[in-house]
């Protein structure tokens, strides 16, 4: 298997302008991949979703990197044996002093959330390749990269109109998806059985924690959400609570009982 050395890293330089950079091993920022983060930006994502977007174009970069090739001359047999390599990598230990997972492990019981595995998961994979199909995609609507996006839709192995000869007795073929990306799997909503929540809304020492966990839940709201809240966010009065949504950032106002 290929051997790709760590080299080079996403900077995070704190500003809100350009909250992430990508440097190469000798320190020098990758201006195509500065390019993409920046238009990003402009589309209004957010630092965590250009800090997402970046790691999976170090990975990419860092495979180019190894295998000695510019990134405007990698065509399909690279898009495709990064993929492969991408599928059999060990993940990097999560920190400094920590281990790397060892196996798959047991989902947990009352969660059902799945214990991280060694491997990269089938989500990050898929993830990888439509960051960077749309990093080519940008790049060719800038005129800076290659004609033919080395990581395309099943729909372009298609001639013509997709679904134009299409047997109505058989399925329709999904040709929106990328040509490299994995399946996968559904996964199934998870919450905290009755049982378990009432034994931690017992657990609780003041009515005013139960109050609050409460009104929490009733909100229906991410706990990253409710853990960026403060005491000048709730309206008592009106029962609703302002958060920052995850996604566009923006401050909503959500209605709670308690």
């Amino acid at each position: 298997m290929l051997v790709v050395p760590r080299i080079g890293c996403l900077r995070d330089t704190g500003e809100l302008w350009e909250p992430y950079l990508l440097l190469d091993g000798s320190g020098q920022v990758v201006e195509p991949a500065r390019v993409y983060l920046k238009d990003l930006q402009a589309a209004g994502r957010s630092a965590a979703t250009q800090r997402s977007y970046g790691l999976d174009l170090l990975r990419w970069f860092r495979f180019l990197w190894a295998i000695g090739l510019s990134w405007d001359a990698a065509g399909r047999i690279e898009a495709r044996d990064f993929s492969c390599w991408l599928r059999v990598l060990d993940k990097p230990a999560s920190g400094p002093g920590r281990r790397r997972a060892s196996g798959a492990g047991s989902p947990n019981p009352v969660t059902g959330r799945p214990a991280p595995g060694a491997k990269y998961a089938a989500r990050t994979v898929a993830h990888s390749e439509t960051v960077l199909r749309a990093f080519y995609d940008c790049h060719r609507r800038w005129g800076s990269g290659p004609a033919v996006n080395p990581f395309p839709l099943v729909r372009q192995r298609e001639e013509g109109r997709a679904h134009a000869h299409h047997n109505p007795l058989e399925p329709f073929r999904n040709t929106r998806v990328g040509l490299y990306r994995p399946t996968v799997p559904k996964r199934v909503p998870r919450a905290i059985p009755d049982e378990r929540f009432n034994e931690l809304f017992a657990a609780l020492l003041s009515h005013r924690d139960r109050a609050l966990v409460a009104f929490y839940v009733s909100t229906g709201a991410r706990a990253s959400e409710l853990l960026g809240t403060t005491q000048a966010d709730a309206d008592p009065g009106q029962q609703l609570i302002s958060v920052v949504r995850k996604g566009s950032r923006t401050v909503q106002r959500l209605p709670g009982v308690s």
